[in-house]
Order: C-alpha cells, then sequence, then structure tokens
C-alpha cells in the first residue's frame, strides 16, 4: 500500500497534468475547437460570466464555431466579448446566431505557437518535478523522525520516481499530439 505522501504526490502531479492539458487545449490549432473560447467572458447583467455558461457553442464544420446565445439580447455582448478577448477570430452576428470563421494559420504563427506550447508544457514538468522534491523532502523528515524505516524510504523514493516519469511522459504526450493538431494544414 501506497504511503500517504506517494498519494498526495500522485494527485497533485495529476493536477499539474490536467493544468497543461486544459492550458495547452485552449492554443487555437487550424481546427475549429470550442475551447478556443473558453477565455472568453461575457458581461450578463453586471458580471463576467464565462462564455459557455450562456450560450451554446458548437463546431458544425472543421474551420467555423457556431455561438447561440440563450438569451437574443446577449448576442452584442457575446460578439464585443470574442473581439475583446483578443484570439484573434473575427466574430460576424446574424442577430440570431454568431459565427466565429477559424482562419488557416501562417507558417510563422504555427511556429510561435509551437514554441508556446513547449513552453506551457516545460512549466508542466517544472511543476511535477516540483511536486517530486516536496514528497522527498517529506520523506527524508519521516524517516529522520523514525516514522518510516530507512529501506522503505528508498522504495518510496523509487515509487516516486515512476510517478515522476509516468506524469512527465503525459505531458510529453500532450505536447506531441498538440503539436500535430498546430502543424496539420
Amino acid at each position: 500500500m501506497a504511503h500517504p505522501i506517494i498519494k498526495d504526490a500522485e494527485s497533485r502531479m495529476k493536477k499539474g497534468v490536467d493544468t497543461c492539458r486544459d492550458e495547452l487545449a485552449k492554443i487555437r490549432t487550424s481546427k475549429a475547437s470550442p475551447a478556443l473560447l473558453d477565455s472568453v467572458r461575457v458581461n450578463y447583467y453586471g458580471a463576467q460570466v464565462p462564455l459557455k455558461q450562456v450560450a451554446n457553442i458548437n463546431t458544425p464544420e472543421p474551420r467555423l464555431i457556431t455561438v447561440q446565445p440563450w438569451e437574443k439580447n446577449l448576442i452584442g455582448e457575446i460578439e464585443k466579448a470574442i473581439l475583446k478577448a483578443d484570439i484573434g477570430l473575427n466574430p460576424q452576428n446574424d442577430g440570431a446566431i454568431i459565427r466565429v470563421p477559424v482562419p488557416q494559420l501562417t507558417e510563422e504563427r504555427r511556429q510561435d505557437l509551437v514554441r508556446l506550447c513547449k513552453k506551457l508544457a516545460e512549466e508542466g514538468r517544472v511543476a511535477i518535478r516540483n511536486v517530486r522534491r516536496d514528497a522527498l523532502e517529506h520523506l527524508k523528515k519521516a524517516k529522520k523522525d523514525g516514522q518510516i524505516p530507512e529501506d522503505d524510504e528508498k522504495a518510496y523514493e523509487k515509487e516516486l520516481q515512476k510517478l515522476t516519469d509516468k506524469h512527465i511522459g503525459m505531458v510529453d504526450e500532450t505536447l506531441k499530439h498538440k503539436e500535430g493538431e498546430i502543424m496539420e494544414v
């Protein structure tokens, strides 16, 4: 059975991977994805709320996102919010629905996005390594305090390294997939 320090480290590493995946999902590819609009916040009766809380967001075509507000009077606010989000998308409002065409990326822009993805992935890997470092410190302290024997400490350290490698591998896999999406023409 795993030690509580190891269990805690594993759950924190998983959160690091999830955060990295969420950040990478927000980065635009040449394909339309509702996640592209995750950062858009709309003024809804004086409160700033996420777009997905006030509208249906769909991708009926590979290069088109449609936004259908649940209340017609929000259409102008949603259009303004998408423009203000500065995500490089230009909404088109027909009075009932907002169409957001996703333009083809230039080669230079693709390279910039790949660099950004690599930076985000590295931040994810660093977060996972920081969890490992914290857990190792807790294990050393537990050994020093006589809570765990030296043999167990070594076994826990190996287990911790396996978890670290596994979670860093998950970040690398997510990065590889995202790079493929970005570079796809």
